[in-house]
């Protein structure tokens, strides 16, 4: 074959693997996803998201549940790869030290318009209690009680500085450290009696969705209020991995996304990653977006491979 013939070849075979999207296979480093669960629903629902699409495009996705705190530490230290739920700005004291060392790289906000902070029943705020101000005359009624979830979630540590700070007369109060379903049993339970509580609410969420609940004003610059969710990674893994990184570029929920996927998890103790998976059977169209400039591991069309595995 001359000279001529195979450059000719060659230039014939590049062509084609560029027009079907091929590309060379990550290196065998990639293959392990390795994932921050803080034990949250919407973070547990997402994460399932991502672990599926990973699965069907080659990859072996691990997911390990964490305390906020630690999360950070592991991901500067190495030993997980992705984190889904940093909540902004209620987190920023707890990612700071890490993007100020640049151990930690923020590389997309997947969720907007979300809500975080203090809620009351409504009948409590129809009642006149609706400021945070508003709580420390009325700290008999409410048990001198603040209902949050696990030890070392940053609303926790937010709502401690608050009860510290005399500026809002807040004296006598504690906070109740539980978990999300045993707070949520709480609040339950005295809205059912009537009875006053405070706890912490946010949005997605179907439960407290569903609930006559108030957030409270008053929050100042604590990081409660108006929230964004964004995707954090190891320092240099988006190079290391750019397969991956893609994806989870692109990987972006809705509220109604994620309300309809943590429904079932909250209300019926359905396991996450099951559901994420039928919630993208029933609504394979979601997938399009994500998969964009998206391959599987080994190269191959991302598409199909994940067409497959919703089929099977």
């Amino acid at each position: 074959m001359s000279l001529m013939k195979s450059f000719t070849l060659a230039l014939g075979m590049a062509a084609a693997l560029f027009a079907t999207g091929a590309q060379a296979a990550e290196p065998a480093s990639c293959k392990a996803v390795r994932f921050a669960d803080v034990g949250w629903t919407d973070i547990q629902v997402t994460t399932g998201v991502a672990q599926v699409l990973l699965e069907a495009l080659g990859y072996s996705p691990e997911v390990t549940t964490l305390t906020v705190p630690v999360a950070y530490a592991s991901l500067k230290n190495k030993d997980i790869d992705v984190f889904l739920g940093n909540w902004m700005p209620s987190m920023t004291t707890d990612i700071a030290p890490y993007t100020a060392d640049k151990s930690v790289e923020t590389i997309t906000a997947n969720l907007e318009g979300a809500g975080y902070g203090l809620v009351v029943p409504q009948y409590v705020a129809d009642a006149g209690v609706k400021s945070l101000l508003d709580l420390g005359a009325h700290k008999d009624q409410f048990g001198g009680k603040i209902y949050g979830i696990e030890s070392g979630n940053d609303g926790n540590r937010i709502i401690g500085e608050m009860i510290a700070d005399p500026a809002n007369k807040l004296a006598g109060f504690e906070l109740v450290e539980s978990s999300e379903a045993g707070m949520l049993t709480e609040a339950e339970k005295a809205m059912k009696n009537n009875e006053w509580i405070i706890f912490l609410g946010w949005t997605p969420h179907p439960i407290m969705g569903e609930m006559k609940i108030h957030y409270l004003d008053g929050m100042g610059d604590t990081g409660f209020g108006a929230a964004t969710v964004y995707t954090n990674v190891r320092a240099g893994y988006t190079g290391e991995c750019p397969n991956v990184g893609k994806l989870l570029t692109n990987l972006k929920f809705s509220l109604e996304m994620e309300g309809a996927m943590m429904e079932p998890v909250l209300k019926d103790g359905a396991d996450p990653k099951a559901t994420a998976l039928g919630w993208l059977k029933a609504n394979p169209g979601a997938v399009t977006p994500w998969l964009e400039g998206v391959t599987t591991f080994d190269g191959g069309n991302a598409a199909e491979a994940v067409s497959k595995a919703l089929a099977g």
